[in-house]
């Protein structure tokens, strides 16, 4: 029987280290050491063993060899300006009873050095044994060849020459300078290299990202000049500000597109609010993953796209998004096989030390919580940081796992280049000013190693300076910094959206087949069989129009990707896209199981998130046009926790970027007396922001309007992509008025407003018109006071915004006598769509009619929390609506 008195000294150690990996993961350690380990037992000898060293001394150096594997990081020389702080004193022999020995020094050189390690916080002792192998193996870290290195020194010359030539042609401009971490750029030129993959898509803030964009993404020397230099002013200025193009952005919030014929890397654009770019990076990364050409569910294929963050040191742990795009990194419906996170560690936030922005010793211990790896690396070390980016690649391929490396650095100059840093931090730029640079440092490197002549590295970097000062010479004038306008020619006419009564039917029969084998829920499944009868019945609700949809677009060979908070059943049980086997537990879902369809489907419940998950579709939505992506919101005023994806990108990126989606939000949205939380989607800020034909804005009242736009959203994907806000329905979702028939489906298309058929044929009686929007229309309509107002007409309008002026003008033109037009909402007076309609309604009734209101007074609270009082308010509005309206002129009078 093998035991321990084999081995001695720090050799006995290794041997119980070796052991106790193998005991919790035999895969852990080679073929030879299993096959040793299957009889071994760690029997401690009662006198010394060989060598004189005892078995509490081989305990003592397995400790502190331990110790120096998991807390060698607080020793090592990561910090470029000054030395660790605070090392563990556990790393001290004596904490342990021992001496250093050979293989306790050959640790401290691996973690202890100018890279620092945490991975004892992985679960996985699969994970865990392997990072330890590949960090103590060195095998991502063999010396770079003279040529590598004299490579590198040509890269680091190129990015320290564009900032020092930008920073004396254009002094005090803003560029938010890399210098201080110089090496990222070789970093991201490694990641691309060794990643393996097709599609890099990179996301990062303003720090570094001017250089970025010219050395990694190969926006050109004169592009770049250009936007420093400014555009030329035009004479004369024209009368129409249209005509200046889109607003665009400032040169370090722009994006940009490298297409090679072995891999294309992107940068997303993205705005000052850092880090919220991070879920829409992954979002494209995920996008460009998914294979969506054929039936059934898309094929996810992770080594198609490496997703790589850059984030600030302030703003990692600092702003919420990071957490909540962490979250979904291993949820199925958000997974992307890992994302190389690099932090640009300045070691300064703005004017903010560590200690004030953070309450943990490194500002990446987030993403501990979440087991991910992570490297600290000297930002001086080229070598060091290229190994940790291969490392990180290796461990993604691997274990399809994020990797995180803090690249600790400093900022040569301030905040931007306008700032005087020594007002707030005089000691720490003290030592930055005459620090070295890290070309400096690699240059004297190769100096004393004989690869570079002291003479020959300074050429390299006057060559940079030469070309960016020809470059400078052959611009005449400015480049904008604005994108060129994407918006395009609109299509003339909407689409028609129909789908033949006879091929709804052969769907609807197919989503409602089961396979041999399959259990239902009983309850469930009788009400989802009566929608046979509903189709022919003129039935259908909203949930069955909306299955309808998805499935007639999979035979139209487009996507469907639907997501939220209890989006496979419905926050209101109206959905049901996912069916359970109550005896197996099985999945079905039916739009999957049709085989005859020619693009996937995709629901998935999301994480408890808006934020990330909304930036997430909006990225997938970017990256891949041809599918129709959907989110839904569990009640429409959570999308407050969106509001910046809302803001930044879906209201404004086409504009500032060119960039443009065509995602769906779904919001529900509706007065029903459930108090002030689940009431209002805040339609009032969808409007407020809608301008340029940035999106639309619906609010449908009846299943085959939903039908409709749902399809014509979907026939503009390619010609005239937009966002599309849903205010969707609660008490709507079942309600018979809301209900429509199969020809509904079959023919016409989505209308924007709604007429009354009622009052057709008293048009001439007509002073009153009621114009309103969404659910509203129902309790209007149900009104016993409506069979009173013989001189009142009621329209639905059902697009708010583009505003349907033509339709609502040939509507008031309809009715010769109008005197008033009545705006009515369930919303209080300054929300709703009452402030944006309010300017539009009275621009169509010019001089002749009244323009007034029925609704809430102003509140600070969307709703009320008593059900009884809302039923009363409720109740106020509707009879104002249909009370006093005026008398028509009497025939002849005058």
């Amino acid at each position: 029987m093998a035991d321990l008195r084999q081995f001695h000294g720090p050799n006995a150690g290794y041997v119980l280290d070796a052991f106790e990996r193998f005991t919790h993961d035999p895969e852990s350690v080679d073929e030879t050491w299993r096959a040793y380990f299957a009889d071994f037992t760690p029997t401690e000898p009662a006198a010394p063993v060989a060598g004189g060293a005892t078995v509490e001394q081989a305990l003592a150096a397995r400790s502190l060899a331990e110790a120096i594997r998991t807390r060698g990081h607080t020793a090592a020389r990561v910090n470029p300006l000054r030395p660790p702080p605070n090392p563990d004193p556990m790393l001290r022999p004596e904490s342990h009873g021992t001496g250093e020995s050979e293989e306790t020094r050959r640790l401290r050189e691996v973690y202890c050095g100018t890279a620092g390690y945490e991975f004892e916080h992985i679960f996985s002792a699969e994970e865990r044994a392997w990072l330890r192998d590949a960090v103590e193996s060195r095998r991502f870290a063999p010396p770079l060849s003279a040529e590598g290195k004299r490579a590198l020194l040509a890269r680091l010359s190129e990015v320290e020459g564009f900032e020092k030539f930008l920073h004396k042609a254009f002094f005090g401009q803003k560029r938010f300078s890399i210098e201080g971490t110089d090496m990222l750029v070789p970093m991201l030129d490694e990641a691309i290299q060794v990643g393996g993959a097709a599609e890099v898509v990179i996301g990062m803030a303003h720090r570094g990202r001017l250089n970025v964009l010219t050395h990694v993404l190969g926006k050109p020397y004169s592009t770049m000049i250009g936007g420093f230099q400014g555009t030329a002013k035009p004479d004369p200025v024209p009368a129409d500000p249209e005509a200046l193009g889109p607003s665009g952005d400032v040169k370090y919030h722009m994006g940009w597109r490298r297409k090679e014929e072995s891999v294309s890397v992107t940068l997303a654009p993205n705005p000052s609010h850092l880090e919220f770019v991070n879920p829409v990076v992954i979002g494209m990364a995920r996008a460009a993953q998914d294979d969506t050409g054929h039936a059934g569910a898309p094929t996810l294929d992770p080594a198609r796209a490496l997703p790589v963050l850059v984030h600030g040191d302030t703003a990692f742990p600092g702003q919420g998004v990071v957490a909540e795009t962490f979250n979904l990194s291993r949820v199925p419906g958000y997974q992307v096989g890992g994302t190389l996170h690099i932090i640009a560690n300045n070691q300064i936030g703005f004017t903010t030390d560590p200690e004030e922005s953070r309450s943990t010793r490194y500002s990446s211990d987030l993403a501990k919580g979440f087991e991910v790896p992570v490297v600290h690396v000297n930002a001086d070390d080229p070598e060091a940081c290229l190994a940790a980016v291969r490392l990180a690649c290796a461990y993604r391929s691997e274990f399809g796992k994020d990797f995180l490396i803090d690249l600790i650095g400093y900022r040569r100059w301030g905040h931007n280049e306008g700032d005087v840093p020594g007002f707030t931090q005089p000691r720490l730029y003290e030592i930055i000013t005459s620090h070295p640079t890290a070309r400096e440092q690699w240059a004297r490197t190769l100096a004393d190693q004989g690869v570079v002549e002291p003479a020959k590295a300074e050429a390299m970097l006057k060559a940079v300076y030469d070309r960016m000062s020809e470059a400078q010479a052959g611009l005449a004038a400015g480049v904008a910094t604005h994108p060129p306008s994407a918006n395009g020619a609109r299509p003339d006419a909407p689409p028609e959206t129909g789908v033949d009564a006879d091929a709804l039917t052969q769907i609807n029969e197919a989503l409602l087949g089961r396979p041999e084998g399959w259990t239902p829920n009983a309850q469930l499944e009788k009400l989802l069989q009566r929608r046979r009868e509903a189709l022919q019945e003129g039935k259908i609700d909203w949930g069955h129009a909306e299955t309808l949809a998805f499935a007639s677009l999979l035979y139209d060979g487009i996507p469907v990707r639907l997501t939220g908070q209890d989006a496979e059943r419905g926050t209101f049980s109206h959905r049901h896209l996912v069916l359970h086997d109550p005896t197996t537990g099985a999945k079905l879902n039916p739009l999957q199981a049709l085989t005859d369809t020619r693009a996937t489907f995709e629901v998935h419940n999301s994480t408890l998130s808006e934020m990330a998950v909304v930036g997430f579709e909006y990225g997938y939505s970017v990256a891949d046009p041809d599918v129709l992506v959907l989110w839904e919101a569990q009640f429409g005023d959570f999308v407050n926790g969106a509001q910046v994806i809302i803001d930044q990108f879906l209201s404004a990126g086409e504009q500032k970027w060119g960039q443009r989606a065509g995602l769906v939000m779904l919001l529900p949205h509706g007065f029903e007396g459930q108090g002030p939380e689940h009431s209002s989607a805040r339609l009032e800020r969808f409007l407020q922001l809608a301008a340029e034909d940035n999106w639309r804005v619906a609010n449908c009242t009846t299943s085959a309007q939903y039908f409709h736009l749902l399809r014509r959203q979907a026939a503009l994907l390619q010609t005239d992509p937009r966002p599309l806000i849903v205010m969707s329905p609660k008490s709507l979702l079942r309600h018979p008025m809301a209900a429509s028939g199969l020809e509904q489906l079959a023919h016409g298309r989505f209308q924007p407003v709604l007429g009354d058929e009622s009052a057709s044929e008293r048009a001439g009686a007509i002073t009153r018109l009621l114009l309103c929007s969404g659910k509203v229309y129902v309790d209007l309509a149900v009104a016993d006071a409506r069979a009173e107002a013989a001189n009142v007409a009621l329209v639905r309008v059902e697009e708010l915004y583009p505003f349907p002026a033509d339709a609502l003008s040939e509507m008031i033109a309809s009715f010769p006598a109008l005197q008033e037009i009545l705006w009515v909402q369930e919303e209080p007076r300054n929300m709703g769509a009452w402030s944006f309609v309010d300017p539009h309604l009275r621009t169509l009734a010019g001089d002749r009619l009244q323009i007034g209101y029925a609704g809430r007074p102003e509140r600070a609270s969307p709703a009320v929390g008593s059900s009884e009082r809302h039923k009363l308010e409720q109740e106020r509005i509707v009879a104002q609506a249909w009370g006093s309206a005026p008398q028509p002129p009497e025939a002849g009078g005058g």
